[in-house]
């Protein structure tokens, strides 16, 4: 099983992606999209794909040109009926190659949030193993319109878009499940300056937080991100 992932933005990771990835013997094949990295042109050579999050918006096509090849590449694995995830950021670009409408700005989360499932995403093969409402590390400021066909799968208060599928294995998820405990105090440190300017009161939140939602929100992210390498 030989994997694509996108990385769009330095500091980001894989998470607990990368945990369901290993324990499947998958090989990852890392482009780091915005240090200049080139992408295939189609997803003849790999079997799944994964678009990781990143600070930039899904319409920056000028400050990242790479931005319409990774849109196209992504309609190539559709096509082929190969999975691709898209997570945060990836979600955003996802929607964008398959009709959605993004909405920059007017849509911002940050920290554990709660997530609540469609009745089509407690049915769905990636989700019908998690609660229908569960605790989740959110951090976004856009969302997106559902792209025509997609199968509305999450929602909350804040983004109604939380999580679509389209076809078999298509999946555009905008909370990060991938990022447990650990990622997240990472994120606190690498990024430090950027939460600090707007949110202050982090450092005193994060170990209160991570002890209440933490566990449960671990164990939802794991139990997806090892149900959608099943699908591939």
């Amino acid at each position: 099983m030989r994997v694509l992932v996108v990385q769009n933005f330095d500091g980001t990771g894989l998470g607990q992606v990368e945990t369901a990835l290993a324990e499947a013997g998958a090989e990852i094949d890392l482009r780091m999209a915005h240090r200049g990295d080139a992408l295939p042109t189609t997803a003849e050579s790999h079997d799944a794909a994964v678009i990781l999050g990143g600070g930039q918006n899904a319409l920056a096509d000028e400050e990242y040109p790479y931005i319409p090849g990774l849109l196209e590449l992504a309609r190539d694995f559709h096509a082929r009926d190969k999975a691709v995830l898209g997570i945060c950021l990836g979600s955003q670009l996802l929607a964008r190659a398959f009709g959605g409408r993004n909405q920059i700005g007017g849509s911002s989360e940050f920290g554990w949030c709660k997530v609540t499932l469609t009745e089509p995403g407690g049915a769905d093969p990636m989700l019908k193993d998690v609660p229908k409402e569960f605790p989740i590390f959110q951090w976004h400021d856009d969302t997106f319109s559902l792209p025509p066909g997609a199968v509305h799968l999450a929602r909350n208060g804040v983004a109604e878009s939380q999580a679509f599928r389209i076809g078999r294995a298509i999946y555009g998820i905008q909370f990060h499940f991938e990022a447990d405990r650990k990622l997240v105090r990472d994120w606190s440190t690498a990024f430090a300056a950027t939460i600090a300017n707007r949110h202050p009161d982090w450092p005193e939140r994060l170990e209160r937080d991570a002890a209440s939602h933490g566990p449960q929100a671990d164990a939802v992210g794991l139990a997806i991100a090892r149900t959608w390498v099943s699908l591939i």
